[in-house]
C-alpha cells in the first residue's frame, strides 16, 4: 500500500472523526437531556468560570495534555492536537446552528437529537481510533492509569474517570445555582446510554465504515498491515 495515501486517510479521518464528534456535541446539548461523562465535566465549568466553552474545553485539555506528557507521551499524536483545538469550538458552533434551527424542541423532538447525536458520535469515534493517531487527552487518563497499574483494568479505570466527571459536573452546576431540571439536562439519560450503549455501536461502525474507509472493501486488514510494516 502507498504509505503516503494511507497517511492522507489516516490524517483525514482523525480530522473528519473529531468534527462530527464536536457537532454530535452540540446536539447533545441542545437535546437537554444529558451529555457524555467528560462534557458533564466541562459544562459544570462552563456554569462557573465565565469564559467561552470553546476557549476552556482548550484550556481543561490542556492540562490534561499535561499528565499525558508527563507518564505516557506515546499516547498523544496528531489526533491529539486536532482533537484539543477544534472539538470545543465545533461543539460551540453546532449548538448555536441547533438553536437557531430548531428552537424550543418538543420532548419527542429532544429525543430524536439524542439518538441521533449518538448513532454519529459512535461514527465518530469509530473514525477516530481506526485512524490511530493519538488518542484525546481525557481518553490518555484512564488508559495510562490502567498501564501504570496493572491491577486495575482499563474498563474499571474508565467507570472511575467517568463517575468523577460526571460526579464532578453536577456538583459544579449545583454550586452555580442550577436547579434539578437544569442539571439532569447535563447529566442525564444520554449520560447513561453513552456510559453503557456506545461499545456496540462504535464496533459496528468500526467494521462496516471506518476499516473499509482505512483499507479499502476488497481488502482485509491483516494482509494491509503486513504493508505498512
Amino acid at each position: 500500500m502507498n504509505l503516503k495515501r494511507l497517511s492522507t486517510r489516516r490524517i483525514l479521518m482523525s480530522a473528519l472523526g473529531v468534527i462530527i464528534c464536536g457537532l454530535s456535541v452540540g446536539m447533545f446539548k441542545h437535546a437537554s437531556l444529558g451529555v457524555d461523562p467528560f462534557q458533564s465535566l466541562m459544562s459544570g465549568l462552563d456554569a462557573v468560570i465565565p469564559i467561552r466553552f470553546g476557549t476552556l474545553y482548550v484550556i481543561a485539555n490542556l492540562l490534561l495534555l499535561a499528565f499525558a506528557l508527563l507518564f505516557d507521551r506515546h499516547k498523544i499524536g496528531l489526533a491529539t492536537l486536532i482533537n484539543l483545538f477544534l472539538l470545543g469550538y465545533i461543539a460551540e458552533f453546532s449548538q448555536r446552528c441547533m438553536a437557531r434551527l430548531l428552537p424550543g424542541p418538543t420532548l419527542f423532538l429532544r429525543f430524536v437529537i439524542l439518538a441521533v447525536a449518538i448513532v454519529i458520535m459512535c461514527l465518530a469515534a469509530a473514525l477516530y481510533f481506526t485512524a490511530d493517531l493519538g488518542v484525546s487527552p481525557y481518553d490518555a487518563v484512564a488508559l495510562i492509569w490502567s498501564e501504570k497499574q496493572r491491577r486495575v483494568p482499563f474498563p474499571i479505570c474508565r467507570v472511575i474517570t467517568d463517575f468523577v466527571c460526571v460526579f464532578g459536573g453536577a456538583l459544579l452546576c449545583r454550586a452555580a445555582g442550577f436547579t434539578f431540571r437544569q442539571i439532569t439536562g447535563e447529566v442525564g439519560v444520554g449520560t447513561i446510554i453513552t456510559a453503557f450503549f456506545m461499545g456496540p455501536l462504535i464496533a459496528f461502525f468500526n467494521r462496516r465504515v471506518a476499516e473499509s474507509m482505512l483499507y479499502g472493501r476488497d481488502g482485509q486488514r491483516d494482509s494491509h498491515a503486513k504493508n505498512e510494516l
